[in-house]
Protein backbone atom coordinates (compact mmCIF):
# COMPACT_ATOMS: atom_id res chain seq x y z
CA UNK A 1 0.00 0.00 0.00
CA UNK A 2 1.63 3.17 -1.15
CA UNK A 3 0.54 6.77 0.60
CA UNK A 4 1.00 9.90 -0.93
CA UNK A 5 3.86 12.05 0.76
CA UNK A 6 1.78 14.45 1.95
CA UNK A 7 -0.78 12.28 3.44
CA UNK A 8 2.29 10.27 5.07
CA UNK A 9 3.88 13.37 6.79
CA UNK A 10 0.29 14.22 8.11
CA UNK A 11 0.77 11.01 9.91
CA UNK A 12 4.02 11.76 11.46
CA UNK A 13 3.19 14.82 12.79
CA UNK A 14 -0.16 13.19 14.09
CA UNK A 15 1.93 10.32 15.73
CA UNK A 16 4.85 12.90 17.34
CA UNK A 17 1.87 14.90 18.85
CA UNK A 18 0.33 11.67 20.51
CA UNK A 19 4.03 10.65 21.77
CA UNK A 20 4.43 13.96 23.41
CA UNK A 21 0.72 13.75 24.73
CA UNK A 22 1.92 10.61 26.54
CA UNK A 23 5.03 11.37 28.31
CA UNK A 24 7.70 9.99 25.93
CA UNK A 25 10.87 12.12 24.73
CA UNK A 26 10.81 13.90 21.22
CA UNK A 27 13.86 14.78 19.22
CA UNK A 28 15.19 18.02 20.11
CA UNK A 29 13.41 20.48 17.15
CA UNK A 30 9.96 18.18 16.86
CA UNK A 31 6.81 19.59 16.28
CA UNK A 32 4.59 20.43 18.71
CA UNK A 33 0.75 22.22 18.50
CA UNK A 34 0.66 25.83 20.15
CA UNK A 35 -2.70 27.31 20.16
CA UNK A 36 -4.13 24.58 17.86
CA UNK A 37 -1.07 24.52 15.08
CA UNK A 38 1.48 22.45 14.92
CA UNK A 39 4.89 24.51 15.00
CA UNK A 40 8.19 23.95 15.76
CA UNK A 41 10.31 24.36 18.15
CA UNK A 42 12.59 27.50 18.73
CA UNK A 43 16.09 27.68 19.30
CA UNK A 44 15.98 28.69 22.79
CA UNK A 45 13.73 25.31 23.44
CA UNK A 46 15.84 23.23 21.21
CA UNK A 47 19.04 24.44 22.86
CA UNK A 48 17.93 23.73 26.29
CA UNK A 49 16.24 19.99 25.10
CA UNK A 50 19.37 18.94 23.96
CA UNK A 51 20.95 20.04 27.68
CA UNK A 52 18.76 17.83 29.00
CA UNK A 53 19.02 15.26 26.52
CA UNK A 54 16.88 12.65 24.85
CA UNK A 55 16.66 9.32 26.66
CA UNK A 56 18.69 10.54 29.57
CA UNK A 57 16.42 10.28 33.36
CA UNK A 58 17.19 11.61 36.69
CA UNK A 59 16.24 11.70 40.30
CA UNK A 60 14.07 14.37 41.49
CA UNK A 61 17.69 16.13 43.08
CA UNK A 62 18.98 16.63 39.87
CA UNK A 63 16.24 16.93 37.48
CA UNK A 64 15.12 20.25 39.81
CA UNK A 65 18.03 22.09 39.24
CA UNK A 66 18.63 20.79 36.08
CA UNK A 67 14.90 22.39 34.92
CA UNK A 68 16.27 26.02 36.30
CA UNK A 69 19.61 25.54 34.28
CA UNK A 70 18.06 25.34 31.22
CA UNK A 71 15.49 28.37 31.83
CA UNK A 72 14.99 30.83 28.85
CA UNK A 73 11.88 32.26 29.77
CA UNK A 74 11.77 36.06 30.98
CA UNK A 75 8.97 35.37 33.43
CA UNK A 76 8.44 33.43 36.50
CA UNK A 77 7.51 29.89 34.99
CA UNK A 78 5.51 27.24 36.78
CA UNK A 79 7.49 24.06 37.75
CA UNK A 80 4.89 21.13 37.27
CA UNK A 81 4.89 17.54 37.31
CA UNK A 82 3.38 14.90 35.11
CA UNK A 83 2.77 11.34 35.65
CA UNK A 84 1.55 8.38 32.83
CA UNK A 85 0.31 6.44 35.37
CA UNK A 86 -0.76 2.00 34.91
CA UNK A 87 -4.86 2.71 35.43
CA UNK A 88 -7.81 3.04 33.01
CA UNK A 89 -9.87 5.82 34.41
CA UNK A 90 -12.77 5.06 32.37
CA UNK A 91 -13.33 2.12 35.75
CA UNK A 92 -14.39 3.95 38.68
CA UNK A 93 -12.15 1.47 41.39
CA UNK A 94 -9.15 2.74 39.06
CA UNK A 95 -9.34 6.59 39.63
CA UNK A 96 -7.02 8.23 40.98
CA UNK A 97 -7.48 11.56 42.73
CA UNK A 98 -6.00 13.00 46.14
CA UNK A 99 -4.80 16.49 47.28
CA UNK A 100 -1.56 17.42 49.29
CA UNK A 101 -0.41 20.18 51.07
CA UNK A 102 3.15 21.22 49.53
CA UNK A 103 5.69 22.02 52.20
CA UNK A 104 6.64 25.25 50.53
CA UNK A 105 3.32 26.08 49.15
CA UNK A 106 2.93 27.28 45.34
CA UNK A 107 4.55 30.75 45.59
CA UNK A 108 0.96 32.47 44.94
CA UNK A 109 -1.79 32.60 47.44
CA UNK A 110 -5.67 31.38 46.16
CA UNK A 111 -8.52 33.45 46.43
CA UNK A 112 -10.93 31.21 48.57
CA UNK A 113 -14.64 31.26 48.71
CA UNK A 114 -16.54 30.11 51.67
CA UNK A 115 -20.10 29.06 51.37
CA UNK A 116 -21.66 28.68 54.60
CA UNK A 117 -23.95 29.91 57.35
CA UNK A 118 -24.37 31.46 60.54
CA UNK A 119 -21.17 31.04 63.02
CA UNK A 120 -19.65 29.16 60.41
CA UNK A 121 -19.23 32.16 58.25
CA UNK A 122 -17.27 34.08 61.08
CA UNK A 123 -14.67 30.87 61.47
CA UNK A 124 -14.52 31.19 57.50
CA UNK A 125 -13.44 35.00 58.00
CA UNK A 126 -11.04 34.34 60.89
CA UNK A 127 -9.03 31.66 59.22
CA UNK A 128 -8.54 34.02 55.95
CA UNK A 129 -11.43 33.11 53.32
CA UNK A 130 -11.47 35.86 50.46
CA UNK A 131 -15.08 35.83 49.89
CA UNK A 132 -17.72 34.37 52.45
CA UNK A 133 -21.34 34.29 52.25
CA UNK A 134 -25.06 31.77 51.73
CA UNK A 135 -27.30 31.22 49.41
CA UNK A 136 -27.00 35.04 48.25
CA UNK A 137 -23.56 34.03 46.65
CA UNK A 138 -24.75 31.12 45.25
CA UNK A 139 -27.04 33.25 43.18
CA UNK A 140 -24.35 35.57 42.36
CA UNK A 141 -22.43 32.68 40.71
CA UNK A 142 -25.13 31.57 38.79
CA UNK A 143 -25.01 35.32 37.72
CA UNK A 144 -21.59 34.83 35.98
CA UNK A 145 -19.09 35.47 38.65
CA UNK A 146 -16.18 33.31 39.34
CA UNK A 147 -13.60 35.83 41.09
CA UNK A 148 -12.07 32.92 42.76
CA UNK A 149 -9.69 30.47 42.57
CA UNK A 150 -11.05 27.97 45.15
CA UNK A 151 -14.69 26.89 47.01
CA UNK A 152 -15.01 25.32 50.29
CA UNK A 153 -18.12 24.59 51.37
CA UNK A 154 -19.85 23.08 54.70
CA UNK A 155 -21.99 20.08 54.39
CA UNK A 156 -25.45 21.83 55.46
CA UNK A 157 -24.93 24.12 52.60
CA UNK A 158 -24.37 21.29 49.73
CA UNK A 159 -27.93 21.14 48.83
CA UNK A 160 -28.29 24.87 47.59
CA UNK A 161 -24.01 24.43 45.91
CA UNK A 162 -25.59 21.58 44.22
CA UNK A 163 -26.86 23.48 41.88
CA UNK A 164 -23.55 25.36 40.92
CA UNK A 165 -22.45 21.87 39.31
CA UNK A 166 -22.09 23.00 35.52
CA UNK A 167 -20.95 26.59 36.61
CA UNK A 168 -18.27 25.07 38.70
CA UNK A 169 -17.66 21.55 37.90
CA UNK A 170 -15.82 22.25 34.13
CA UNK A 171 -13.48 24.47 36.37
CA UNK A 172 -12.31 21.96 38.78
CA UNK A 173 -13.43 23.89 41.58
CA UNK A 174 -16.78 22.08 42.68
CA UNK A 175 -16.50 20.75 46.42
CA UNK A 176 -15.84 17.92 47.41
CA UNK A 177 -15.74 15.48 50.56
CA UNK A 178 -12.83 13.89 49.11
CA UNK A 179 -10.60 16.81 48.50
CA UNK A 180 -11.64 18.10 51.97
CA UNK A 181 -13.67 21.12 50.30
CA UNK A 182 -16.88 20.10 52.23
CA UNK A 183 -15.77 19.80 55.38
CA UNK A 184 -17.92 21.09 59.16
CA UNK A 185 -14.10 22.21 60.07
CA UNK A 186 -14.50 25.11 57.69
CA UNK A 187 -11.53 26.87 59.04
CA UNK A 188 -9.04 23.91 58.20
CA UNK A 189 -10.09 23.41 54.64
CA UNK A 190 -9.48 27.04 54.26
CA UNK A 191 -5.53 27.14 55.96
CA UNK A 192 -4.95 24.35 54.49
CA UNK A 193 -5.73 25.72 50.90
CA UNK A 194 -4.32 29.20 51.40
CA UNK A 195 -1.16 26.86 52.38
CA UNK A 196 -0.77 25.55 49.05
CA UNK A 197 -2.57 22.78 49.10
CA UNK A 198 -3.08 20.67 45.86
CA UNK A 199 -5.51 18.65 44.20
CA UNK A 200 -4.36 16.13 41.76
CA UNK A 201 -7.01 13.96 39.65
CA UNK A 202 -6.04 11.71 36.48
CA UNK A 203 -7.64 12.67 33.45
CA UNK A 204 -9.46 10.23 31.15
CA UNK A 205 -6.15 9.41 29.31
CA UNK A 206 -4.21 8.11 32.73
CA UNK A 207 -2.12 11.46 32.90
CA UNK A 208 -1.73 13.34 36.10
CA UNK A 209 -0.45 17.46 35.89
CA UNK A 210 -0.19 19.13 38.87
CA UNK A 211 2.38 22.02 40.11
CA UNK A 212 4.96 21.94 42.46
CA UNK A 213 6.35 25.68 42.71
CA UNK A 214 8.00 28.34 40.56
CA UNK A 215 11.49 28.57 39.43
CA UNK A 216 12.07 31.51 42.07
CA UNK A 217 11.77 28.68 44.59
CA UNK A 218 14.97 27.53 45.97
CA UNK A 219 15.81 24.14 44.78
CA UNK A 220 15.64 22.51 47.84
CA UNK A 221 12.17 23.71 48.09
CA UNK A 222 10.92 22.71 44.90
CA UNK A 223 12.42 19.05 45.41
CA UNK A 224 10.83 19.02 49.05
CA UNK A 225 7.30 19.88 46.95
CA UNK A 226 7.67 17.20 44.58
CA UNK A 227 8.36 14.80 46.96
CA UNK A 228 5.17 15.69 48.87
CA UNK A 229 3.33 15.37 45.78
CA UNK A 230 4.52 12.21 44.25
CA UNK A 231 4.86 10.22 47.93
CA UNK A 232 0.83 11.59 47.56
CA UNK A 233 0.47 9.83 43.94
CA UNK A 234 1.78 6.89 44.94
CA UNK A 235 -0.10 6.79 48.10
CA UNK A 236 -3.30 6.98 46.18
CA UNK A 237 -2.66 3.60 44.34
CA UNK A 238 -5.93 1.80 43.68
CA UNK A 239 -6.32 -1.19 44.27
CA UNK A 240 -7.29 -2.92 41.13
CA UNK A 241 -4.45 -1.22 39.15
CA UNK A 242 -2.10 -4.21 37.62
CA UNK A 243 1.19 -3.70 36.04
CA UNK A 244 3.55 -0.80 36.49
CA UNK A 245 1.57 2.12 37.93
CA UNK A 246 3.98 4.99 37.61
CA UNK A 247 4.98 4.25 33.38
CA UNK A 248 6.84 7.90 33.36
CA UNK A 249 7.27 10.92 35.15
CA UNK A 250 8.22 14.07 33.87
CA UNK A 251 9.42 17.74 35.79
CA UNK A 252 9.23 20.74 33.15
CA UNK A 253 8.44 24.94 33.37
CA UNK A 254 5.43 26.43 31.63
CA UNK A 255 7.54 26.85 28.25
CA UNK A 256 10.52 24.54 29.05
CA UNK A 257 11.71 21.09 28.19
CA UNK A 258 10.20 18.39 30.66
CA UNK A 259 13.10 16.47 32.62
CA UNK A 260 12.28 12.85 32.64
CA UNK A 261 12.06 11.30 36.17
CA UNK A 262 13.82 7.68 37.19
CA UNK A 263 10.61 6.30 38.37
CA UNK A 264 13.21 3.33 39.73
CA UNK A 265 14.47 5.87 42.00
CA UNK A 266 11.03 7.07 43.03
CA UNK A 267 9.53 3.55 44.51
CA UNK A 268 12.87 2.85 46.42
CA UNK A 269 12.53 6.40 47.80
CA UNK A 270 8.85 7.03 48.66
CA UNK A 271 9.43 2.90 49.68
CA UNK A 272 11.62 3.86 52.58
Amino acid sequence: LRMRPGILNSYFRILNFVIQQVGEPAEAGSLEPRGGILKKHGKKYTAAKAQVGVDKTYSIEQAVPLVQKVKYAKFDETVEMTFRLGVDPKHADQMVRGTVVLPHGLGKTKRVLAIAGGEKQKEAQEAGADFVGGEEVVERINGGWTDFDAVVATPDMMRAVGRLGKVLGPRGLMPNPKTGTVSVDIAKAIKEIKAGKVEFRVDKTGIIHAPVGKMSFASDSLVANAHALVDSIVKAKPAAAKGKYLRSVTVSSTVGPGVRIDTTHIDVVVKH
